[in-house]
């Protein structure tokens, strides 16, 4: 049997083996000499088994010219992988596959480049054994290189992709992960691990990154009193191989069969497993914005809420998002005519932040969601009524639990973003039809803005909130027509390259796929000609740096919410977008706060877009002064870790209520913020950094703890510059 973590459904499978050889052939071997290679093509040969049961080779990808360097069953009509080394990388046609010579097996383009994603890639590394004789794919389905003392120097058992064979181990440390759909052969959210402590897991992870959410089913198999007692592999031995014979006579389509799975509802056990300090609870098994039903079959299904179509049509676990923009602060009497509230039937969201909740009928919990902007969804239960933002996360329909779900949704003819065709500020103009035709690159949730419209809402630019990198950001407000005012933040961006056109597109594109609220939204663009603006929602209490550096220093409690949610807002950047954002300038200029003091991350997806001679500084610098990672300093690539130093800087900030750099300072040792509380750290005196903020001196240990998320990469850089290269 094969256990098998699909990313369609995600549960831990067995199923039928469809062998056409009873059970009693020997296995053998066909070597695969030095210097054999397999080409990519249509009708690429193959390596073969002894039996012909399984073939190693090019696995061409369905409807298109990719290749997958794969191992699959051969004689059954349903060429079913078992193995592949590139599913986030597939091979075009012409690539190759060789056991060179010099005793490697290598996975290269047609150019002639490796292939980095090859799971045995020449990267330099030896092999454990003196060398490789020749290579072989046994009838158990392992692809082996053999050395020439006879023992394996490499095997596709040890490095299993999304299936285990019978007769194949996994260890401990051991994991399958699944693919992003039955054709899509990326990496997926769902795992299968064995955990050092015995205990069989199974759980989602971010993408691109591979950080683990909390379990939703785990086996038990772990003894704390008697290690001996713990589990220590997963195997299914071979007397438990199926041989399942055609129906009748003449007969060969066979296909596989799901004889067990766990866990029963996956759509509950996503919320039943509390999260732990090691893993949080992620977003569920159908993405953000969605719910998860068990159909008849007990597998899951993902649907998105009214309003709202799947951010990957190919893919409906990847979440949902809202086909149009809520817009906010309708005045009494106006709500009714812009939003239905449709209703859900046993549809909840446990693990979705609730803003609000109260003692309400049915109508209440409605007419409440309906005038708040930030609503999207209630939810009423025993009397009680929970109002929830987006992303929404976990949504599951549980018929068990009485209880209804009111959704807030645009209707068709309501003067909500975007703009139907129709009367109003658009200019009937060649202008408006080159904005009209660039939006079909952004979808449908984004607005497009002709120039003259930005100018006439701004007062021809006439309020200025401040100035960044970017350009300037002023402020104005939309007057719809048979619609509410609607204050906005336009970001005028004047230091876009003629290189940066094409950018501009990707990035706002990218932008427009974000979703979170820790973020601020972006309602819509204008690119007209030299034109680029992007138009946000308006945030009414200004930047965080006003707030942190005013006069008044805001409550330790505020305080550490907001660095919490800035956090927030930088794992959904960085690990659960569909395209990763690095944000390169994070500073609490950046941090917008909204009406209740929620902080907001601005500016972010835009880097990309500074002009170039801006980036070709002699440090290469792309961020601010003090801010700015050591990666920056050297000649090596940038990643989110640059994001998570700039973030460390501010959140001293936070601390202490002051600026990173402040010359005037009267003990010069205080100057800087950073190497002062690196010092204090150190010395054990950090009470030194709060002594005039009695909420703080009374809540240390969560002082020492936020400081510790900078210092401890200080100190790494620290060690690294003194000749520590293990630091």
């Amino acid at each position: 049997m094969i256990p098998t973590a699909m990313a369609f459904h995600s549960l831990l499978r067995l199923l039928f083996l469809l062998l056409l050889l009873p059970p009693f052939i020997v296995s053998q071997t066909s070597n695969v000499t030095l210097g054999s290679y397999l080409v990519a093509s249509k009708d690429s040969p193959s390596w073969k088994s002894p039996s012909g049961d399984f073939a190693f080779g090019f696995y061409q990808l369905q409807n298109q010219e990719q290749f997958l360097l794969a191992i699959w069953f051969d004689k059954i009509p349903n060429r079913t992988t078992v193995w592949y080394a590139n599913g986030d990388n597939p091979a075009a046609e012409g690539s190759r596959v060789e056991l060179t010579v010099d005793e490697k097996l290598k996975l290269t383009s047609p150019n002639g480049q490796i292939l980095s994603n090859a799971t045995f890639m020449d990267d330099g590394t030896a092999y454990p054994v003196e060398g490789v004789a020749y290579a072989a794919l046994l009838d158990t389905g392992n692809f082996v290189l053999v050395g020439k003392d006879f023992a394996y120097a490499w095997e596709s058992f040890k490095n299993p992709a999304d299936t285990l064979l019978p007769t194949q181990e996994l260890p401990l440390g051991g994991m399958l992960s699944s693919r992003q759909t039955p054709s899509n052969y990326s990496r997926g959210r769902f795992q299968f691990r064995l955990l050092e402590n015995g205990n069989l897991m199974l759980n989602t992870i971010s993408l691109p990154k591979a950080n683990a959410y909390a379990a939703y089913y785990i086996s038990g198999t772990f003894d704390a009193n008697n290690s001996a007692n713990s589990g220590y592999e997963v195997v299914f031995k071979e007397s438990e191989y199926a041989y399942p014979k055609p129906q009748r006579a003449g007969n060969t389509d066979q296909s596989w069969t799901i004889v067990w799975f766990i866990p029963s509802d996956i759509c509950n056990a996503m919320n039943s497993t509390p999260p732990t300090r090691d893993f949080n609870e992620g977003f569920g098994s159908c993405g953000f914005n969605s719910y998860c039903t068990i159909d008849s079959n007990a597998r899951p299904s993902c649907e998105c809420l009214p309003g709202f179509n799947f951010s990957d049509p190919n893919n409906k676990f990847n979440g949902c998002i809202q086909d149009r923009i809520q817009e906010c602060n309708p005045s009494p009497g106006k709500a009714e005519d812009l939003y239905d509230m449709r209703q859900l039937l046993n549809t909840f969201w446990p693990r979705s932040a609730n803003f609000e909740w109260t003692q309400s009928n049915e109508d209440g919990c409605r007419q409440s969601c309906l005038y708040d902007c930030e609503c999207v969804v209630a939810v009423l239960r025993e009397g009680i009524c929970w109002k929830k933002k987006m992303p929404l996360t976990n949504g599951m329909v549980v018929r068990s639990i009485n209880g209804k779900a009111f959704v807030k949704v645009a209707k068709a003819n309501a003067s909500s973003f975007p703009r139907p065709e129709g009367p109003g500020l658009w200019k009937k103009d060649q202008s408006e039809t080159k904005t009209r035709s660039n939006f079909k690159h952004f979808g449908n949730k984004l607005r497009p803005f002709a120039y003259q419209e930005l100018v006439e809402a701004t007062d021809e630019f006439k309020e200025e909130l401040g100035r960044g990198a970017f350009g300037i950001v002023y402020k104005g407000v939309l007057r719809p027509p048979h619609s509410t005012v609607l204050p906005i933040a336009v970001k005028k961006l004047d230091k876009v390259t003629q290189e940066g056109e094409k950018e501009f597109k990707t990035e706002v594109k990218a932008i427009a796929k974000t979703h979170h609220k820790n973020l601020v939204s972006l309602i819509g663009f204008c690119e007209e000609g030299p034109h680029k603006l992007l138009v946000y929602e308006f945030m009414s209490n200004g930047t965080l740096a006003s707030l942190l550096y005013g006069d008044s220093r805001p409550e330790w409690k505020s305080r550490t919410r907001m660095a919490f949610e800035i956090a927030r807002g930088l794992v959904y950047l960085h690990e659960e977008c569909s395209i990763p954002i690095i944000h390169c300038d994070i500073k609490p200029q950046n941090i917008l706060l909204d009406d209740p003091l929620t902080a907001r991350i601005s500016d972010f997806g835009l880097a990309k877009l500074l002009m170039s001679d801006q980036t070709r500084t002699t440090t290469a610098i792309r961020g601010t002064k003090g801010y700015a990672a050591p990666e920056w300093f050297r000649s090596i690539a940038i990643t989110t870790k640059v994001d998570v130093y700039s973030y460390g800087v501010m959140l001293l900030e936070i601390i202490c209520c002051r600026k990173n750099y402040e010359v005037e300072r009267e003990n010069e040792d205080d100057v800087i913020l950073t190497d002062w509380i690196y010092d204090c750290y150190i010395e054990k005196r950090l009470d030194r950094v709060v002594e005039n903020d009695k909420e703080a001196i009374n809540d240390m240990t969560e002082v020492e703890r936020l400081v510790m998320v900078h210092t401890t990469r200080s100190l790494s850089k620290a060690l690294h510059e003194k000749g520590h290269s293990n630091a």
